[in-house]
């Protein structure tokens, strides 16, 4: 199958998003611009994955540079983005495998996430056939503000059970820690 590969160098805008109630919302990556928008389908743990990694990312090109990197410490406040998602999602793909790294030449942090399926040991490539891939490019104050809405995302689900910290439903749950009875 020819692979349809989707890149933004670097998008309008590229954040996380959520549709549906906590406990039952669909998770996603939508990149916009030059015209288009492309929404791919992933997992809450995988959103979480990117927001710790990319953070992790930005603080170690500031350690290995001694602070001279054109990366933030914190998310810029002029490009956090608290709007929802473009409307209609039309997801392109599932998420399976995702890729993070700095370019140092250009001083962009990279984002691949590739087609669920794809074989993980490969790495993704611009071949001609293969898994669909989505490539976004963008600054270090652009990817912070990334991880910020991203890990705030996450955190907004349900409360943990204060016991087994699993996510209580709003008519509680049956508690692993508390022998099956209802918390």
């Amino acid at each position: 199958m020819p692979r349809r590969l989707f890149e933004y160098d670097p998008p309008e805008r590229f954040v996380a998003g959520t549709i549906g109630e906590p406990g039952s919302r669909e998770f996603y990556l939508q990149a916009s611009g030059f015209g288009r928008v492309t929404t791919v389908g992933l997992e809450k743990q995988q959103v979480a994955a990117l927001a710790e990694r990319v953070d992790e990312l930005l603080d170690e090109v500031l350690r290995r540079t001694g602070g001279t990197a054109a990366v933030p410490a914190v998310a810029p406040a002029e490009l956090e983005d608290d709007e929802p998602l473009e409307l209609p999602v039309d997801e392109e793909f599932r998420v399976g495998t995702m890729a993070l790294a700095w370019d140092a030449d250009t001083d962009q942090v990279v984002v691949e996430a590739q087609e669920v399926g794809a074989d993980d040991d490969e790495e993704p490539a611009d071949e001609e056939d293969g898994p669909s891939l989505l490539r976004v490019r963008m600054s270090g104050g652009a990817a912070r503000a990334f991880a910020k809405r991203a890990a705030a995302l996450v955190a907004s689900g349900r409360p943990p059970c204060p016991f087994c910290g699993l996510p209580l439903d709003p008519a509680g749950h049956v508690c692993p820690r508390a022998n099956g009875y209802r918390r």
